[in-house]
């Protein structure tokens, strides 16, 4: 890329999928460590405490849809290149392309459904800790609007997927 506007917007792109990988690292230790805590209770003094489950069970979510976004970005998400093999080697590209618009298309969908949903669930509390419930409702929103961000990105560069950690400076 020769344009300094896009290595500028590819160096942001790229910092927030290495905020989001540490983002998820993070997330998975708690959640991990909430499990840990709860069998441990459970097993060892038969007594479990309320709010562990609840914790590992917001950690996930964030894994789950904070991974699906980090897939899009480095290209690990799971997919069926069944017909892309099948087009003649000049039409590939566009098949990517098209693909990409598509997976944008959903995340973007998904922001927007997401903050619909937010919206008529808000108010509500969690029964054990008692974090605002839009907290767990968010997550679907920032992860379909980073999904359509980093679709988007690779769909207009055409670019193959690039771990975060290749565009470090």
């Amino acid at each position: 890329m020769d344009n300094p506007v896009l290595r500028g917007v590819e160096r942001v792109i790229a910092f927030v999928a290495g905020a989001l990988k540490l983002s998820l690292i993070a997330a998975t230790a708690i959640m991990v460590g909430c499990i840990a805590i709860q069998v441990v209770m459970r097993y060892v003094f038969g007594r479990t405490p309320s709010w562990s489950e609840e914790l590992a069970v917001l950690m996930f979510s964030w894994t789950v849809m904070g991974g699906l976004a980090l897939g899009v970005r480095e290209g690990f998400h799971v997919r069926l290149d069944i017909l892309i093999n099948l087009a003649p080697p000049g039409g590939r590209p566009w098949a990517e392309r098209a693909i990409e618009a598509l997976t944008a298309a959903f995340g973007f969908y998904l922001a927007w459904s997401g903050l619909r949903f937010l919206e008529m669930t808000g108010g509500s509390v969690s029964a054990a800790i008692g974090y605002p419930i839009e907290l767990l409702h968010a997550l679907a929103p920032i992860a379909g609007a980073l999904i359509g961000l980093f679709a988007s990105w690779r769909m207009l560069t055409n670019a193959p997927a690039i771990p975060s950690a290749e565009l470090a400076p």
